[in-house]
């Protein structure tokens, strides 16, 4: 009798597993995002991974190739039209107006960080599913403002090592971007069938997206395109001008690029992205490879039904920043299994004492580990070792019956025995000059 065949599952195509061994970077990136969010006064906001799909429609834009070939999208058992999340402002936008946010002081500064969903051709750094930190100030045009968060973008990227280039571009407003598109188009029409099949199709419908295409014949055409910063009109120009001087004054590694357009209709006036060098890119650096893109969006928050306001986002891509993390040799990522201090038992009957200990330790603040499934001591120790740990606690046959504990310290092999009613005292003082901060939370019921 054949036995039956039990069937494998496996990844579904452009999602991956964040396995144990990548969690450090993850936990590093996750840190240093919320660290700069804090430090610049952002307030964090969860959004639903679920939307009204129209949300995206009109905030996005529905010619846009998000909203027309990427979005993840279905009707639920109650007929409702709901897509995953492809980018998170229009959700951040939805929010602020749901939730009267335009009532706080101003400006409004909210992050959010999480996954997003997008039906693309999986590549290198680009996923099906994919993770972004997101910032977004609600309120205030003034040029200061843009170039605060270009500033602080570059500022991210050099505590992280990784070395980088912001481009740089206004796309104007819908006054004087009109004029520009009709300038392109007349550019555009004498190639027009060279250009790829989508692109001839945002000819008629969107033509500034041409400027975004990644495909090569459409880019080696637009070359000699004309620059919309050449139309700008004057409000827009000044806006711009000013932004920069404040840019010059911050000696950030920035170049101006006409065709940093951004892939979303939202978007006016100032638009940047950041990629890696070349030099560490290790090549030419790909479309592909932008670690971080944001910039003005001042008419969609009205659009969407709230009131007239200014607003200015980026979104930093957490996978694409991961992977360069990995690039980085002298980067030290710590680990998130690390303790500063292990129990370890000799014994059946110390065991069951080690159990307690390390629960009270745990509940006192302390940071501890254990592998109390191994009965050999060696073993324990060696985890203690892999785990880096600072400390080792012992309990075997007699310090139950003398009621003590064995301090080993891991790194000098030095030894001593203390009371087990003084044992919390003691750890703080020997952590304190092994220069390790101890922060003690207790955990309450």
């Amino acid at each position: 009798m054949s036995k039956k065949k039990v069937q494998k599952f496996y990844l579904v195509k452009g999602f991956k597993d964040i396995l144990p061994e990548d969690q450090p970077y993850w936990e590093f990136l996750r840190k240093k995002c919320f660290n700069v969010a804090k430090s610049y006064g952002y307030e964090r906001i969860d959004l639903p991974i679920l939307e009204d799909s129209k949300l995206f429609v009109k905030g996005v834009g529905n010619l846009t190739d998000v909203v027309s070939k990427e979005m993840f999208s279905f009707e639920t058992l109650g007929k409702e039209r709901v897509s995953l999340r492809p980018e998170g402002t229009a959700g951040a936008v939805r929010a602020y107006i749901e939730h009267g946010m335009m009532n706080r002081k101003k400006p409004v500064k909210l992050f959010y960080m999480g996954p997003m969903f997008r039906y693309d051709k999986p590549q290198a750094g680009r996923y099906r599913q994919f993770y972004q930190f997101g910032l977004e100030i609600f309120a205030g045009d003034e040029p200061i403002i843009d170039s605060q968060m270009i500033y602080m973008v570059y500022q991210f990227f050099d505590e992280l090592k990784i070395p980088i280039i912001v481009k740089i571009n206004s796309i104007g407003c819908p006054k004087c971007r009109e004029k520009f598109l009709k300038v392109l188009k007349d550019y555009l029409k004498k190639n027009k069938s060279k250009l790829c099949k989508d692109c001839q199709l945002r000819y008629n419908k969107n033509v500034l997206r041409i400027l975004d295409c990644k495909e090569k014949k459409c880019k080696e055409i637009i070359q000699e395109s004309p620059q919309i910063l050449d139309h700008l009109c004057e409000d827009c120009n000044k806006h711009f001008v000013k932004t920069l001087e404040y840019l010059e004054d911050s000696q950030i590694n920035y170049e101006l690029d006409p065709f940093v357009v951004r892939g979303l209709d939202y978007y006016n006036r100032t638009t940047f992205e950041v990629v890696p060098t070349e030099e560490f890119a290790g090549g030419e650096i790909s479309a592909q490879g932008a670690l971080a893109g944001g910039g003005r969006y001042d008419y969609l928050v009205k659009s969407l039904g709230g009131q007239n306001t200014p607003a200015i986002g980026v979104a930093f891509g957490m996978d694409r920043i991961v992977n360069a993390l990995k690039k980085i040799k002298d980067l030290e990522i710590p680990s998130i299994n690390s303790s500063d201090i292990f129990v370890a038992q000799l014994g059946d009957k110390a065991r069951k004492k080690v159990l307690a200990l390390f629960e009270k330790l745990r509940r006192a603040g302390f940071s501890v580990s254990e592998s109390i499934s191994k009965t050999s001591l060696g073993q324990q120790l060696e985890e203690a070792n892999r785990l880096k740990t600072k400390l080792a606690l012992i309990i075997g046959e007699k310090e139950l019956l003398d009621k003590t504990i064995l301090i080993r310290d891991m790194e000098s092999g030095s030894q001593e025995v203390v009371p087990e009613n003084k044992i919390e005292s003691v750890l703080e003082t020997r952590l304190k000059s092994l220069d390790i901060n101890v922060k003690k939370t207790r955990i309450r019921n």
